[in-house]
C-alpha cells in the first residue's frame, strides 16, 4: 500500500474543544425536522389511502379520464413520498449522523454514494418528475378549455409549462455545476499525485 493513499484511520473518540464540540453537536437540532417529515409522510399515506378508496368507490360511475386522473394522483403522491424518503434518509446520513447500514439487506442502493451534490441531483429530478405529473394531470384536464368545465386557463397552462422548463433548466445547471466541480477536484488530484 502506498503512502500517499489517504487510509481511514481507527475510530477513536476524538476530545473537540467546547467551541468547536458546539458546533458540531449543533447537527442535532435538524433531528426534529427529519422526524417531523416523518410524520409528513405517514399523512401522505392515510391520503393515499384516502384517494385510493375514493377510486374503488368511483371504479364503475368514474369516466376512462376521471380514473386516469385519479391514478396520477395517486402517482403524484407515491412521488413526494419518495422525495420524503430521499430527503430523509439522504439528509440525516448526509448532515447530521451515519445510520450504519452497510450489510442490511434493505440498505437503498443510492445511500451508499450519496453526498450533498449527489442529494441535490436525486432532489432536482424527483421534483421535475412530481412538475411532469402535475403537468400530464393539467394536459389532461386542459382539453375541456374551451367548454369551461375546467378550473383551468390558457395562462394558468402556459406558466405551468413554463416553470417545468425551469425546473428542467435548474436541474441541467445543477447537474453541469456538479461535473465541473467533479472534474475539477479530479485533476486536482492528477496534479498532486505527479
Amino acid at each position: 500500500m502506498s503512502l500517499d493513499q489517504k487510509t481511514p484511520l481507527p475510530s477513536k473518540a476524538v476530545s473537540l474543544r467546547p467551541v468547536p464540540m458546539l458546533i458540531f453537536g449543533s447537527r442535532w437540532l435538524q433531528l426534529p425536522l427529519y422526524v417531523g417529515l416523518i410524520v409528513a409522510q405517514g399523512v401522505y399515506v392515510v391520503l393515499f389511502l384516502k384517494e385510493l378508496w375514493h377510486l374503488f368507490a368511483h371504479a364503475f360511475d368514474f369516466s376512462e379520464q376521471q380514473i386516469m386522473l385519479a391514478v396520477l394522483g395517486l402517482i403524484d403522491v407515491v412521488m413526494i413520498s419518495n422525495l420524503l424518503v430521499m430527503v430523509i434518509v439522504g439528509g440525516y446520513e448526509t448532515f447530521v449522523s451515519r445510520l450504519n447500514l452497510q450489510g442490511h439487506p434493505d440498505e437503498p442502493e443510492w445511500l451508499s454514494h450519496v453526498n450533498a451534490s449527489v442529494l441535490k441531483i436525486k432532489l432536482a429530478m424527483a421534483i421535475i418528475g412530481i412538475s411532469s405529473i402535475h403537468l400530464l394531470r393539467t394536459f389532461i384536464e386542459a382539453g375541456a378549455l374551451t367548454s369551461a368545465k375546467t378550473a383551468y386557463t390558457e395562462t394558468g397552462v402556459m406558466w405551468q409549462t413554463i416553470i417545468h422548463a425551469v425546473f428542467i433548466l435548474s436541474a441541467i445547471g445543477i447537474a453541469l455545476v456538479d461535473k465541473l466541480s467533479y472534474a475539477s477536484i479530479e485533476a486536482s488530484k492528477q496534479q498532486s499525485q505527479h
